[in-house]
């Protein structure tokens, strides 16, 4: 383009997305201990920018850190973003690994069938979808016909794909009914020949499909707007240690490594019976916590700093939701199940 030749606005908006993911790069750099959520940031820019080798380069460079916080949520971004400019063998040599290790967070097994169902292959996808929900959703949840907010992208995405491939209702189609938070059916929001109606010039048709897309774009606002969970600080034992030895005024807060254990699932109890929900649990390292007492001008030992850790560390995405589910490994790291340490008598 010649230097007086003004932009269109889709290279205006490319510029925007690359600028900013050169910001979020030098903000990374400033802040190790968010360089991952942050290059994921600039990683999505990348794509949006269509400047996908960058994005993927960013993918990689996170999965050889030695300290790569969510590399299952990596591998499945990185499929997505190769699949999108010519690299299908790969990704799908990715998605299968993803789908062998069986990951146990909603979000990768969301990102790979979606990019599978993006490409038409249907079957893989809904095979994908159903493996994923076997995985993830307990009988007793089934049974309940409830799920954690989390899975409903994995409920609804199977739904829409059986959709297309005009399959029968099962079980999980009704409990994708029962999740379904729009004012519009399922069956009526996934039908296939609403695509036939965007391109009508019928007025009614077409004020009929723009009502079903305010109503999808409603849930889909609600899911980003959703808060960070609640959540309470864990200090692994190791981490606990270190962190009295450093600090031990704040013994008070911490008399026994025991009572710490014991005060966190009683502090996610109580606040489960009063009614809040989107409960999780926070891990601390010392460093970490160092690194943010400095960042607020204030002294580790001040004891009011662990609920504002907390909170920060919940909002960089670090919060495991609580309570584990049915037949999971306990929080605690003791490696025994949650119902068995301290999820006994719950």
């Amino acid at each position: 383009m010649r230097p007086d030749t003004p932009a269109t606005p889709a290279e205006n908006e490319h510029a925007d997305h690359v600028a900013e993911a050169e910001r979020l790069e030098r903000t990374a750099a400033m802040y190790p201990e968010d360089a991952e959520a942050l290059l994921l940031q600039a990683a999505a820019h990348y794509e949006l920018a269509d400047v996908r080798d960058r994005a993927t380069a960013h993918y990689d460079a996170l999965l050889a850190a030695p300290d790569v916080h969510d590399p299952a949520l990596i591998r499945a971004l990185k499929a997505a973003n190769l699949w999108e400019y010519g690299h299908e063998a790969e990704a799908q040599a990715i998605i299968a690994g993803l789908r062998a290790s069986a990951p146990r967070d909603p979000a990768p097994w969301v990102i790979i069938a979606e990019s599978l169902e993006a490409h038409d292959e249907l079957e893989p996808a809904h095979e994908t979808f159903t493996e994923a929900l076997e995985l993830l959703i307990p009988e007793s949840e089934r049974d309940a016909g409830e799920a954690a907010y989390a899975k409903h992208p994995l409920i609804l995405g199977r739904h829409r794909v059986r959709r297309l491939l005009g399959a029968d209702h099962d079980a999980w189609d009704a409990l994708a009914d029962r999740v379904n938070r729009t004012a519009v059916s399922l069956d009526e929001l996934h039908d296939p020949k609403r695509l036939w109606a965007l391109g009508s010039n019928n007025p009614a048709e077409l004020r009929a499909e723009i009502d079903r897309l305010h109503a999808e774009l409603g849930s889909f606002r609600e899911a980003l707007s959703r808060p960070f969970p609640v959540a309470v600080l864990h200090w692994p034992s190791s981490e606990y240690a270190e962190l009295l030895a450093a600090y031990p005024s704040l013994t008070t807060e911490y008399p026994s490594y025991e009572a710490h254990l014991a005060s966190i699932e009683a502090s996610l109890r109580e606040l489960a019976a009063s009614g809040t929900g989107n409960l999780g649990i926070v891990t601390g390292t010392v460093p970490s916590y160092e690194a943010f007492a400095a960042s607020e001008a204030s002294s580790p030992e001040d004891a009011s700093l662990l609920p504002q850790y907390a909170t920060t560390l919940a909002a960089r995405g670090r919060a495991v939701a609580w309570p584990p589910e049915a037949g999971g490994v306990c929080w605690c790291g003791a490696g025994a199940a949650y119902l068995e340490c301290h999820g006994a008598g719950a």
